[in-house]
């Protein structure tokens, strides 16, 4: 079996769980939103962020936090 089936926990000890496992996925969906409703100085940069916060999952949220979220510009 892959996957082993999770041990009997309390509902609080599940709430924690559930935090600790989606707590890296914040600034992921953050910088996806964050950088689709900026303008960048290039679209490639835009399609750039874009996509490494999508096929680097934690890596690429965090370097948009990091590094690419001041570059981007409230549009007019």
């Amino acid at each position: 079996m892959i996957w082993a089936p999770l041990p009997a926990m309390s509902p609080g000890q599940f709430a924690l769980f559930s935090i600790l496992a989606f707590l890296p996925v914040i600034p992921n969906l953050w910088a996806i939103w964050h950088s689709y409703r900026r303008d960048f100085p290039t679209p490639a940069e835009k399609m750039a962020w874009l996509g490494a916060a999508v096929f680097l999952p934690v890596v690429g949220g965090l370097a948009y936090l990091v590094f690419g979220r001041k570059r981007g510009k409230k549009p007019l």
